[in-house]
């Protein structure tokens, strides 16, 4: 009989625990993906750092490029790929965080305003796959983590954003399939309510944020950290089995939606 001795766990967050990775992440000179990209770095990974534009005064750390790119052009995806094989000579992470939102009811939108939408959150982040994945083959080794949204799950009042983040949520599935077993793992992470710059001028609205702080059973809103600690689990070994799957971070919103509508409780028989 063959006996089996389980591998000894390793530190998930410390300082080694991403020590020669290669992080890819785009929309990273935002609230969400700045605090991801911070804590690839201070888990040992070396960032590639992508946003549309970059910011003329921006500082970036020890182990951090800034790479200005477009992900709804392929040709500005290619270029920013093998910008990446040339400094890095390798990608083992890809976080698509870039996203755009829409507040037109589904009624008004406008076919340009609904492609906009799909182009930059659904096929911006396949196409940044598509163009990093065969480093990943080559290592046999990747992590994808698709940054959703619970509007995935919910309506919200934009027509256009909950339905490209479910199509986001598909997409993860089947880079999770189709990729598997070249040694890649695919994740999406759908944050709740959490307060970032751009998020920000919402809750400066004492009724509306107490409104939504009220439907919060852990009391009290996210903060962009709180995503990235997520994502960065899902970029190690912690995470090895773990694929295919929507990871909801909302301080509990989703569960307490009905429990937080109801006056009286419900009769038993």
């Amino acid at each position: 009989m063959t006996s089996w001795t389980p591998e000894l766990p390793s530190p998930v967050f410390s300082p080694d625990s991403l020590k020669g990775r290669v992080a890819v992440v785009t929309g990273a000179f935002g609230g969400l993906g700045l605090a991801i990209a911070q804590q690839f770095l201070a888990m040992g990974a070396r960032v590639a750092m992508i946003d549309r534009t970059v910011p003329v005064d921006a500082v970036l750390p020890v182990g951090a490029v800034a790479i200005a790119c477009d992900i709804t052009v392929p040709e500005a995806i290619e270029q920013m790929a093998e910008t990446v094989r040339e400094r890095f000579g390798r990608c083992d992470i890809l976080v698509n965080n870039a996203g755009r939102t829409a507040l037109t009811p589904l009624e008004a939108i406008s076919v340009d305003e609904w492609d906009s939408v799909f182009n930059v959150n659904v096929k911006g982040a396949l196409l940044c796959a598509q163009a990093l994945v065969p480093m990943m083959f080559v290592q046999g080794w990747g992590r994808i983590v698709n940054i959703a949204s619970i509007g995935n799950q919910t309506p919200t009042r934009g027509g256009a954003y909950g339905a490209s983040k479910s199509a986001m949520c598909g997409l993860t599935r089947q880079m999770a399939v189709a990729w598997g077993e070249k040694g890649i793992r695919a994740n999406s992470v759908s944050p709740g309510m959490v307060r970032t710059p751009l998020s920000e001028p919402y809750y400066q609205n004492p009724e509306r944020a107490a409104a939504r702080l009220a439907a919060l059973p852990v009391g009290h809103f996210g903060v962009p950290e709180d995503i990235a600690q997520v994502v960065a689990f899902l970029s190690t070994d912690g995470a090895r089995y773990l694929t295919g799957q929507d990871i909801v971070v909302d301080g509990g919103f989703l569960p307490a939606r009905l429990y937080s509508t109801q006056t009286a409780p419900a009769a038993s028989r």
